[in-house]
């Protein structure tokens, strides 16, 4: 992608993507499902993890797997009110941009 991607953005795809397993997920199938949409290294994603922790829009538990840790990451309810936050905005910029390149604007 030719676009950059910005903190809030990356915030608002690793929510999305999280927020789609109720139980939660685990950071190597995140990766996977984010690399679907743009182009994503996990010494990306591990900090973005760790800041929407911070800021207790995710929570972490360790589950085993296969004899190891495996670590997942569950949408809070404090992280669903941001989800729903960069889902409206996002619809109001697309909208903005997609209005642009049609002329309407």
């Amino acid at each position: 992608m030719v676009f950059n991607t910005g903190a809030a953005l990356l915030d608002a795809i690793v929510l999305a993507v999280v927020s789609k397993e109720p139980e939660g997920t685990y950071g190597y199938k995140i990766t996977q499902e984010v690399r679907q949409v743009i182009e994503l290294s996990e010494s990306t994603l591990y900090p973005v993890l760790r800041r929407l922790q911070k800021d207790e829009c995710l929570e972490v538990y360790d589950m085993e797997c296969a004899g190891r840790n495996r670590r997942y990451y569950k949408v809070t309810s404090r992280g669903w009110a941001q989800l729903q936050l960069y889902e409206s905005e996002w619809r109001r910029y697309a909208d903005k941009i997609t209005g642009l390149f049609e002329g309407r604007v």
